[in-house]
């Protein structure tokens, strides 16, 4: 079984992937956060640069609707040696969708076809696509999933929700995975609510052949779930929370490397605790004082505590 770290923007950039290979390393390939200018500014290129990003497999995400400018953003990624670039037609944010990008895109077949012809005819690299499977029905499905059958794709991830589902628990489409387990050429990667083994056994049991899957935010829940796939079975609860307080320590200190100030580094600290803490007993009290943080130092103070004194939900 292979496990890839999804793309979530503005939280798995390169200084959580480093935290995370270091603390972890149970991820095979690991998605950069999405890019949508033709000139990649400096934010961008930080995060995909190879020493940046070493000793692990990356692959950057591209998202638009016009071709030319995808080829522009490829041939700048290829120039830093990467040789596989993402597609993301999965993306279900308004802001994206309203500009028919993203899960938005998925609406426009003909002009979609249209685009991979042309991105394909000119890339420099292998393309995967990060797909739903619609915008508003189930049924949308067989026509996109027969126009991605027509072109070369390094591969398929397939994330079984439509555009409108957004991330609502249940409204994974267990069937339309299995429609492209029986129907498509193309290697193919699962991706949606897999939070536990038990959710990789239940996908297992259904569909035998899967070999691959991307985790998103099940892996910002439980940073410890790729071990726990992979082994196959739970270590000591102690063990978790060393590793999880070791992996904490890690990424603050790199936001605080990297961040001017403690206002960006709080940001990004408390947006990774709107996941984790849902991993813990009796988490509100901490929480609290965490997002009402103003300075590093108090926000260390609330967040040991809560690792003292609290346990993890495995």
């Amino acid at each position: 079984m292979q496990l890839y770290m999804a793309p979530l923007e503005g939280i798995t950039g390169y200084i959580y992937r480093n935290a995370y290979y270091k603390c972890y390393g149970d991820i095979d390939r690991y998605f950069a956060p999405f890019i949508m200018s033709k000139k990649l500014n400096q934010k961008e290129i930080r995060d995909i640069l190879p020493e940046n990003n070493q000793g692990m497999e990356l692959v950057p995400q591209i998202l638009t609707n016009r071709a030319e400018d995808f080829l522009a953003m490829a041939k700048a990624i290829h120039s830093y040696g990467y040789h596989v670039v993402n597609l993301n037609l999965g993306c279900p944010s308004p802001t994206v969708t309203s500009r028919n990008r993203g899960a938005g895109f998925l609406e426009l077949t003909r002009e979609l076809d249209r685009f991979l012809e042309d991105i394909f005819a000119a890339c420099p690299m292998k393309i995967s696509i990060k797909t739903r499977i619609g915008v508003e029905d189930e049924e949308e499905w067989p026509l996109l999933l027969e126009i991605y059958e027509k072109y070369p794709l390094e591969e398929l991830i397939v994330h079984p929700r439509l555009k409108t589902d957004q991330y609502k628990t249940g409204t994974i489409h267990k069937e339309a995975f299995g429609m492209a387990v029986k129907k498509s050429c193309h290697s193919l990667c699962y991706n949606g609510d897999i939070s536990s083994i038990s959710d990789c056994e239940e996908l297992l049991q259904q569909f035998p052949e899967t070999d691959k899957i991307m985790l998103g935010r099940g892996i910002l829940r439980k940073p410890w779930l790729p071990s726990e796939i992979k082994n196959g079975e739970k270590k000591d609860p102690q063990q978790y929370k060393e590793k999880l307080k070791e992996f904490h320590e890690e990424l603050l200190n790199g936001y605080v490397d990297y961040m001017s100030g403690d206002k960006n580094t709080l940001y990004k600290m408390k947006e990774l605790w709107a996941y984790l803490g849902t991993s813990f007993t009796n988490p509100e009290k901490y929480l609290k004082k965490i997002r009402k943080a103003q300075r590093v130092s108090e926000y260390k103070i609330w967040a040991d505590n809560l690792f003292r004194e609290q346990e993890l939900i495995l």
